[in-house]
């Protein structure tokens, strides 16, 4: 009863801020952190310093690239001009870096506008393959539990290995019969894939979002077909959200780093950067020398007065079209600043380059170079 009294956008409000109260509790928790030095393997001359939750530490290293390794040591803990800080808590001049990020695709016109916006490969692969398969809500337990085990489970394992996150057997049981929905994607009579999903309401606006997608391990152990069979899944969806009258598609959460493949899939899709959902951040303070080089490595995303903004480094060595060609991948909609930091003075077609990434979007993001040592 007291359920039906709240509305959806105040239940959202308060899982919300529920949410935001255990994030901040779990970095109350000193005992359980580390202070560790990171350093990166390309022989970079900056260095990291980590200091958080040691449950952290692998969101720290995804965010800042796969090739970083942790020191040990007397000497771990030296602080030099090079040397960036990674922390859990806010510190002076830091960016407030995201750990994870949202893609929501907006809907009210027909599928078809909406694909206008995708790449022509995608466009062509999809209209080639969609009258093939056909979803199929799955309410019984036996098809539950079958979905878990021969799908979410194995290929949340085969993505991330055995750390993998997983949902609860009775979160799945009740997404599918109570909060949401559980669909397979049918090849014919072979369930080829399947996912999760629910309704969220937002200050009134209601969005489909996704949160698990899985595949038995004969799609997922072909590369070819789990690419086809993933972009149909992710279609399915969008289609359905749409039939049924949904304001926005979310495309579920996505390691915040810019260059992580899978953000970029979700980007080509149309999809819009959004921070709904998200609570745990890292602040950054880039090193006092050699931050171009630090950006270049490993460029940021950051949340700059509830706007989001992306950090891109200029170092000395790329020319300027090695830059603009490295940077092709920075299209994000949804920012509202692109700050570049510069060992050098930037070249004005660069700049321009730049600009041109976001020229096509109703509201483009101011471009800022700054100078850096």
């Amino acid at each position: 009863m007291m359920r039906e009294l709240i509305s959806p956008s105040l239940r959202f409000s308060l899982r919300e801020t529920a949410a935001s109260l255990r994030e901040q509790l779990g970095r109350a928790c000193l005992w359980r952190w580390e202070i560790t030095r990171l350093t990166h393997r390309n022989n970079s001359l900056c260095d990291i310093l980590y200091a958080g939750r040691k449950t952290r530490r692998e969101w720290a290293k995804a965010l800042l690239g796969a090739d970083v390794e942790v020191c040990t040591g007397r000497m771990s803990l030296d602080i030099s001009n090079r040397t960036a800080i990674v922390s859990e808590m806010p510190i002076p001049g830091a960016l407030r870096v995201p750990r994870s990020l949202h893609f929501i695709v907006p809907l009210g016109k027909p599928i078809e506008e909406i694909m206008a916006g995708f790449e022509s490969e995608l466009r062509r692969r999809l209209r080639k393959s969609r009258g093939r398969y056909r979803m199929q809500q799955v309410l019984d337990i036996t098809g539950i539990n079958r979905a878990e085990r021969e799908m979410l489970r194995p290929y949340a394992s085969a993505r991330h290995g055995p750390g993998a996150s997983q949902m609860r057997s009775d979160e799945v049981r009740r997404v599918a019969q109570k909060f949401g929905r559980l669909e397979l994607v049918m090849l014919g009579n072979e369930a080829v894939a399947c996912q999760t999903g629910c309704v969220t309401t937002r200050a009134g606006i209601r969005y489909w979002s996704s949160i698990r997608f899985g595949y038995p391990e004969m799609i997922f152990s072909d590369s070819k077909r789990l690419s086809e069979t993933n972009s149909i899944n992710f279609y399915l969806a969008l289609e359905w959200a749409i039939e049924n009258g949904f304001d926005y598609y979310d495309m579920g959460s996505s390691l915040g780093r810019p260059e992580d493949d899978l953000l970029q899939w979700k980007k080509r899709w149309g999809g819009a950067l959004d921070m709904m959902g998200i609570h745990g951040y890292f602040h950054i303070r880039l090193p006092r020398v050699g931050a171009a080089q630090f950006l270049w490595d490993a460029p940021l995303f950051a949340v700059e007065h509830h706007n989001m903004t992306l950090h891109l480094g200029l170092p000395d060595g790329p020319s300027d079209e090695e830059v603009a060609i490295r940077y092709r991948k920075m299209s994000f909609c949804g920012l509202f600043r692109v700050y570049l930091h510069c060992a050098r003075p930037p070249g004005e077609r660069l700049l321009e380059s730049l600009r041109n990434l976001y020229k096509n979007q109703k509201l483009p993001p101011a471009l800022k170079a700054i100078p850096s040592n």
